[in-house]
């Protein structure tokens, strides 16, 4: 589903993203530019990232 009209950025995307080692709003609105026009897709994008970073496998976290 679509969540930043401005760009046409999917939830796809932004999932894709916190594969790669985003982990904030921050991080992948550098990376795909969510979030930086009008702002109404942040809450979601956030919501997004939250849940995909509670699920992702942190590789870098040292036993």
């Amino acid at each position: 589903m679509f969540v930043c009209l401005c760009h046409a950025i999917t939830d796809t995307q932004i999932k894709q993203a916190v594969g790669q080692g985003d982990s904030s709003l921050a991080d992948v609105k550098k990376r795909l530019g969510v979030a930086d026009q009008c702002g109404k897709c942040a809450r979601m994008a956030t919501q997004i990232i939250q849940n995909q970073v509670a699920i992702e496998p942190n590789f870098y976290e040292v036993a």
